[in-house]
């Protein structure tokens, strides 16, 4: 749920929360999820088949190479695969979806199964995301680790230990929560813990560079607002195009590849610009 402090925000701000918040409630609550009943406005980013619209950048190699054979589809599910790798040696991956978005409700369905590929870091353990608002993958280097975007970070558990999902990191980015500017790399979720090989989902509504939400069965789990550039080198060529501070208002979905086989059965999306 998300409360406002009424004492805290001008008018503006307070119409501006009060906005949201009904959109959140309508496109949570009353908006058809894909694969129930009449599901024509949602687009199936993966169509179960095939990989068609998805293309793969991993570390070290060019943009299209899927070395390893790291993603493909396998029983109608999208999977995050390390069968062909001797060891990780951080070969970050991300399949980018082939088109940018800026208003949307993203619903992901994903499970975590089978062991970390050998070299993997002790973080990526049940370890991956969809990066949203994320940097057109033609301009990646090479050797990039990330592309510049905000993460919804998905984990499991170990099986003991409480771990959060729908967290959020900010590889080239900064947020803003509650009037702050957060500079950290990840704030967690208030999500409770998925243990196990269980099917999660997740939805991620994105208002362009004004909020966005991730909620879990129903509850918003994390809420942020004005997503922007920074933390980035200040050699890197990107802020010349985009200085510090510039307002993130759309780009391009990618799912991960962290060392930890994932598995996707459902990537569908509802574009919300479409609905103003």
């Amino acid at each position: 749920m998300i409360l406002l402090n009424t004492n805290r925000y001008s008018p503006n701000q307070l119409a501006l929360g009060l906005s949201l918040m009904l959109c959140i409630f309508f496109f949570t609550c009353n908006t058809t999820k894909p694969g129930v009943g009449n599901s024509s406005k949602w687009i199936d980013l993966f169509n179960g088949k095939d990989l068609s619209g998805w293309t793969p950048k991993i570390k070290g190699y060019p943009l299209g190479e899927n070395y390893g054979n790291t993603f493909k589809v396998e029983n109608g599910n999208l999977v995050v695969s390390y069968e062909n790798y001797d060891a990780f040696d951080s070969k970050f991956g991300h399949l980018f979806y082939k088109s940018p978005f800026s208003s949307y409700k993203l619903l992901v369905e994903y499970r975590f199964v089978g062991d970390q590929v050998n070299g993997g870091p002790g973080w990526a353990f049940r370890n991956s995301g969809a990066m949203l608002h994320g940097q057109d993958p033609k301009t990646m280097t090479v050797d990039q680790d990330f592309p510049i975007s905000i993460e919804a970070q998905f984990l499991g558990g170990n099986g003991t230990d409480s771990r959060t999902t729908a967290n959020l990191c900010t590889p080239g980015m900064h947020v803003e929560i509650d009037g702050e500017l957060i500079t950290r790399h990840c704030t967690s979720s208030t999500s409770k813990t998925y243990h196990g090989d269980q099917w999660v989902t997740v939805e991620m509504v994105v208002l362009g560079s004004e909020a966005i939400y991730h909620i879990m069965e129903g509850d918003t789990v994390l809420a942020y607002q004005h997503p922007q550039i920074g933390g980035l080198e200040k050699d890197d060529p990107y802020l010349q195009l985009y200085p510090e501070g510039s307002l993130v208002s759309s780009g391009y979905i990618s799912l991960q590849s962290e060392s930890h086989r994932i598995e996707f059965r459902k990537v569908a999306l509802l574009d919300l610009s479409e609905m103003k």
